[in-house]
């Protein structure tokens, strides 16, 4: 039998590019000689992290939809024109069995280009609420994976299959390495721990309510790591310069995100789709506070989810710097509280997504012989979202 060929196209942040990874890792465990080719945007994070991982990509000039009209929209049209022509080269180059679209920038152009030459294709949506892009490609793909109930919504309800969101394995393996953890992190193991995450880019949010509670922090005996991301890094550190407490640990970016969730007692993050499920799998106490500069406000559906199920407290985005890390250490000190949010959480991981995500792909290569039709020269994918 000839080797399995696969496309995985999209990324942009790090809720797309470790789903996409954990999918790809989980194609080799099975089928070891599986050849891989991600997709991504020029510029953007995939290019750097899939390498990183040890996957080949190719990138796309591809740009978001400009939210305003300017001379932006030229370029975004040019741009898309070109990604187009350059996605339909890479399907016929690389000749793949099936193409998977994560979500980003470089999944509409890629996941178009495939169905238009007959090969067979996975969507993988991430959140409670569908991208545009991800709406319009889901009439022509084969199955459509998903981590929420009811996505009817916006999908052929016959395509859907319920299979949760990939996580990184090694947070699953490592998780017990509590000691390791205290030794990376340079902690205190009788001090309580809080973790802050705002994404890869970081989140001027949460950050801003670290910043606007030194004193606060400074009176607690609770040690904090604390995430800023790379676009707040340097600023943070200037403005810490002099008044950083000690109990306070400002990082550009958690490489070992293993370790920093086995030492937390509390984790504080937005509510992306990929973190909320990193969370429910590790059983991880929650305050989440939804980021309001999203499609449809679907961060606060998604961490109302978890509040209806009694699994995670939400902070508004704009009572944040006052609420926030009050709240949090209001939590830390309620120990039933803690073990009850935990044991909530837990209840709702999906451990085997990858594993069902996996299976879903291969039993579509399975029907290949039967393409789905190629639609009319000259259908528009319309705007990316």
């Amino acid at each position: 039998m000839e080797k399995l060929k696969v496309i995985i196209s999209g990324g942009g942040t790090g809720g797309h590019i470790f789903p996409a990874i954990s999918i790809a890792n989980e194609l080799r465990e099975r089928l070891p000689e599986t050849d891989i080719l991600f997709v991504g945007a020029l510029g953007k994070m995939e290019m750097e992290r899939v390498p990183a991982a040890g996957y080949r990509i190719v990138g796309l000039p591809v740009m978001g939809f400009p939210r305003k009209p300017s001379f932006k929209m030229v370029t975004f049209f040019l741009k898309l024109i070109q990604s187009m022509y350059l996605a339909s080269k890479v399907i016929s180059d690389f000749k793949p069995d099936v193409a998977i679209g994560v979500g980003g920038f470089a999944s509409g152009p890629v996941l178009k280009a495939a169905v238009r030459k007959g090969v067979p294709a996975v969507l993988q949506e991430q959140n409670s609420y569908a991208g545009v892009t991800n709406k319009i490609l889901s009439a022509k793909v084969n199955k459509i994976c998903v981590a929420y109930p009811n996505m009817e919504r916006y999908f052929p309800a016959e395509k859907i299959v319920l299979t949760g969101n990939p996580v990184r394995k090694n947070l699953i393996e490592s998780i017990v390495n509590k000691e390791e953890a205290l030794e990376y992190f340079k902690l205190d193991s009788k001090k309580q721990v809080v973790l802050i995450v705002g994404g890869s880019l970081g989140a001027r949010t949460l950050n801003e309510s670290v910043m606007d509670n030194l004193e606060l922090i400074r009176e607690t005996d609770v040690q904090i790591i604390w995430q800023t991301g790379s676009y707040y890094y340097k600023e943070m550190l200037e403005r810490l310069s002099t008044n950083c407490p000690v109990n306070l640990l400002p990082m550009e970016f958690v490489s070992r995100m293993d370790l920093a969730y086995s030492v937390a007692d509390v984790v504080i993050s937005r509510a992306g789709a990929g973190t909320i499920s990193e969370l429910c799998l590790l059983g991880k106490p929650s305050v989440l506070v939804p980021s309001p500069n999203v499609a449809e406000d679907h961060q606060t559906k998604n961490a109302q989810s978890l509040v209806d199920n009694q699994a995670a407290l939400l902070i508004k985005d704009v009572d944040s710097k006052a609420s926030l890390l009050k709240e949090t250490f209001k939590l830390l000190g309620d120990k039933p509280r803690l073990k009850s949010l935990s044991e909530n959480i837990l209840k709702l991981g999906r451990p085997n997504a990858a594993k069902d995500i996996v299976e879903v792909i291969l039993e579509v290569v399975k029907r290949k012989d039967s393409p789905l039709p190629v639609p009319p020269k000259g259908e528009s994918l319309g705007a990316l979202g």
